[in-house]
């Protein structure tokens, strides 16, 4: 005999939670990760909430819900609705070029030739611009000093974007796509166009009328700030000053005490520090449809593809919005997500997704660098999660 409906969805909400504990524990109990915060939030509510394993292992303290944390590219979604609320409001414009407020930013292409970069090629990752990560030692972007918004500290955005400027750009703005300091350029349109520093306008147009009170260029309680690790063995290591850890695609460079530098310029791609409760927040605004910050046709545009196909021909399956990938074609992508999914992560150890058919958001937060972005972890959690649902 069949269970009732009522009594089937309740046997399924009960194994989410198992489920989900059992991949932290798994991750845990292998020493890939040091500590993690999930929330899983279904319609609106959180249906589990998991701090587990430790903020600061050499410290001896405990992870907590409320434990900040280096968000790295999770910064991106919110830089990118400060962009799309001036939008809103006629401040720029997606067509707009860049130099209508960086008259001296203009990189060329490799053969000399003059290049327009536009609002909707940083918001994509279609701007021709890239990462020192994604070259081998010696790149032009390395050889120009050009930091990835997570080295380097005390260095100023004006020189930054000098030195991006003087590289030549890797394909004609709006021609394919490749992530990039695209995000680090637009925190230079806010802050031209807004006066304030890019933290100040995060602050006016995100944080504040969300009520959040974590999320910042700067870290108001060093206390709650998770020390940063990386993957090695047996154990994951704790990162130096000034690490270097390898990826697929090439060397990342870290400074996680860059955090404290007053000096260091805000960087739109990388720069802020936050908790799983303020990134939930953001993310269930958008779930939801925008308000308070965005309308819901602004939503409907930032969360379907935005670059032309382009980022297929990368990652098969996936497009590109503004401020995150879109899952377009999920047997493609190899993914269990429905169509119209978006996600993302952050290289200091964080991934999440929004799932808006199951109204799903996902939030987890790690402090393992690079198995909380990329890892078995992040495949683990999300296979969990629907094989529950």
């Amino acid at each position: 005999m069949s269970l009732p409906l009522e009594a089937a969805a309740s046997d399924r909400n009960s194994l989410l939670p198992v489920a989900v504990d059992a991949t932290i524990a798994s991750a845990l109990d292998e020493k890939r990760l040091v500590g993690a915060v999930v929330l899983v939030a279904r319609d609106g509510d959180i249906v589990h909430r998991r701090a587990a394993g430790l903020a600061d292992r050499e410290n001896g303290l405990a992870m907590r819900e409320n434990t900040i944390f280096r968000l790295a590219s999770i910064t991106k979604p919110i830089v990118t609705i400060v962009a799309m609320r001036l939008i809103e409001e006629g401040r720029i414009g997606l067509d707009d070029p860049l130099t209508r407020w960086l008259p001296d930013f203009r990189p060329r292409l490799p053969d000399g030739s003059e290049a327009t970069i536009r609002i909707r090629h940083l918001l994509t990752h279609t701007s021709g611009l890239g990462y020192s990560f994604s070259e081998a030692e010696g790149g032009p972007y390395i050889s120009a000093g050009i930091s990835d918004g997570l080295d380097q500290p005390g260095l100023p955005l004006a020189e930054n974007l000098k030195r991006i400027a003087s590289v030549p750009l890797r394909f004609a703005p709006g021609s394919d796509w490749q992530y990039s300091v695209a995000m680090d350029v637009l925190g230079g349109v806010i802050e031209a166009e807004t006066g304030m520093s890019l933290g100040e306008a995060v602050a006016e147009l995100v944080t504040r009328p969300l009520g959040l009170a974590d999320t910042a260029f700067s870290v108001r309680d060093r206390g709650r700030l998770g020390a940063a690790y990386m993957n090695a063995s047996p154990e994951p290591a704790l990162m130096g000053e000034n690490a270097t850890v390898m990826s697929l695609m090439g060397p990342i460079r870290f400074a996680p005490n860059r955090i404290f530098d007053t000096a260091s310029y805000h960087s739109g791609g990388a720069g802020m520090a936050g908790t799983a409760a303020d990134v939930l927040a953001v993310l269930e605004t958008i779930r939801r449809g925008g308000k308070p910050l965005l309308s819901s046709k602004t939503v409907q545009m930032m969360t379907t593809d935005q670059a032309s196909g382009l980022r297929q021909q990368h990652e098969p399956g996936s497009g590109f919005g503004f401020g995150w990938s879109v899952i377009t074609d999920p047997a493609e992508a190899g993914v269990p997500f429905p169509a119209g999914t978006l996600k993302w992560g952050g290289v200091y150890g964080h991934s999440w997704f929004i799932d808006p058919v199951n109204q799903l958001t996902v939030v987890a937060l790690t402090n393992t660098t690079l198995e909380g972005m990329w890892g078995k972890f992040t495949v683990d959690l999300r296979e969990a999660i629907y094989a529950a649902l």
